[in-house]
């Protein structure tokens, strides 16, 4: 039963914007779960509208180029937008404090060699570096979670390494290590707990980054390709109705930026976050 009180004791513990930003960042990731189950409309139902609809009671999104609900197709592109943004966000944060904690527990020359690519890789504009490896490489989804988690890994590292190396001599790490404990022991047993609030935030901060770079790669053409369309894409072909005011344009854009000011709201009430009592209302 106390179990269960945890995620309410965690929501109460957040401020309001942070509440507002966890129930934004919650509704989209339901959408891209089970969004393609609720759309209203096939996501290929073309001419089942006018070109470029305003809002309506059968079409609350307005239709796009095609007649096609675009509501649907933002239900649909959610899967994309988020899961693959989701996807090298997690993989991106991982590897990035694997190897920091890696660099602070073995010797120098790991250290060094990590820490001078790492340095040269953050010297390259992250969004130049996606372009460069799309155009070589292709654009597939699995390339595309390639491309951003390659992208992003660099700035995980850079802060899971500050925060490995100033709590690898504090005295609890110093004890394990005289009591004689595996340096894998010592790197997940002491340091990354007392490290994993600050990288779960940055791990949120680099999600909102790749949402906003992969959009930013469709919205080139370089993202995720037809038949799929991630929000992004959906910008772009319908890109022409810009100038007769179209919700086609103008709804797939609100959805990139809810849930990035969402994924915001919640990642800042983290840092003034109330404690939490875990213990409260045991029998």
């Amino acid at each position: 039963m106390n179990t269960l009180l945890l995620p309410l004791r965690f929501f109460q513990s957040l401020n309001n914007a942070g509440r507002l930003g966890l129930l934004i960042t919650l509704f989209w990731i339901f959408m891209a779960i089970f969004g393609t189950a609720l759309a209203p409309h096939n996501l290929e139902d073309i001419g089942g509208g006018p070109m470029f609809g305003g809002f309506s009671a059968e079409y609350w999104f307005g239709t796009d180029y095609l007649g096609r609900d675009i509501l649907s197709r933002i239900m649909f592109g959610a899967r994309y937008s988020i899961g693959l943004a989701l996807s090298a966000a997690l993989l991106a944060s991982i590897i990035g404090t694997l190897l920091a904690l890696l660099a602070a527990v073995t010797g120098r020359w790991l250290e060094e060699i990590l820490g001078r690519i790492n340095d040269a890789m953050l010297i390259l504009p992250g969004k130049i570096l996606a372009l460069m490896i799309v155009a070589v490489f292709g654009s597939s989804l699995p390339m595309l979670i390639v491309t951003a988690v390659f992208t992003y890994w660099p700035g995980a590292y850079r802060i899971a390494y500050a925060m490995a190396s100033s709590l690898r001599s504090m005295d609890y790490v110093q004890a394990s290590r005289l009591r004689g404990e595996s340096r894998w022991y010592i790197a997940l047993h002491d340091i990354l707990p007392n490290m994993l609030h600050p990288m779960l935030t940055d791990f949120g901060l680099r999600f909102v980054y790749i949402v906003l770079m992969l959009s930013g790669l469709s919205f080139l053409g370089l993202g995720v390709q037809p038949p799929y369309a991630d929000w992004g894409t959906l910008v772009r072909e319908n890109l022409q109705g810009l100038f007769d005011g179209s919700p086609a344009v103008l709804m797939p854009a609100v959805a990139i930026a809810s849930l990035t000011i969402g994924a915001n709201l919640f990642i800042d009430s983290l840092q003034a976050m109330r404690p939490i009592n875990w213990v409260k209302g045991v029998a």
